[in-house]
């Protein structure tokens, strides 16, 4: 089991990041959000597609989702198991939980909002303790999209019915 750092060594780490010059943080806040915006334009453009029928959004989702690897890999090692889905989820979440924060502030929802603005923070963070290799995620493993959790070995090509995803709960309870 790996000891969690203290928060001496994660500055010292951080520090000696800073001054090799591998770690512009305020570089790489800018372009954290730019992916953020990135993915978002992907599931509107997808969306949008949908709802028109127009296929020619796909296009732009494609070319948008290009942009959005090409970023992403100045920030994560594609190579290192899941870190690269792992982060682009998070960061996908931080959006959209900074966008359900500012439309509940917008309806007068204060307390509900400043909740969603922290939890959208806390996502953020672990987006940043991922990238700056903070915490190991060595040993997250894939979970293929027929399997119910990686200790599923019945995952079957086709798409499970409800009573499979019901059999399959019913068998870890």
């Amino acid at each position: 089991m790996n000891k969690q750092p203290t928060m001496e060594e994660l500055i010292a780490k951080v520090e000696k990041l800073k001054s090799t010059g591998e770690l512009d943080l305020s570089m790489e806040e800018d372009l954290s959000i730019a992916i953020m915006n990135l993915i978002s334009l992907e599931e509107h453009f997808y969306f949008t597609a949908e709802k028109t029928g127009n296929n020619e959004y796909f296009d732009l989702l494609n070319q948008t989702r290009e942009m959005r690897k090409q970023l992403l890999v100045k920030m994560i090692d594609k190579r290192e198991g899941e870190t690269w889905c792992i982060a682009k989820h998070l960061l996908a979440a931080t959006m959209r939980m900074m966008e359900v924060g500012t439309k509940l502030q917008s309806s007068g929802k204060k307390e509900e909002a400043q909740d969603m603005f922290k939890k959208a923070y806390e996502i953020y963070s672990l987006f940043w303790a991922l990238r700056l290799k903070l915490i190991d995620v060595s040993d997250v493993k894939k979970v293929e999209d027929n399997q119910l959790n990686i200790h599923d070995k019945s995952g079957s090509s086709k798409p499970m019915t409800k009573e499979d995803i019901i059999s399959k709960i019913s068998r870890l309870l």
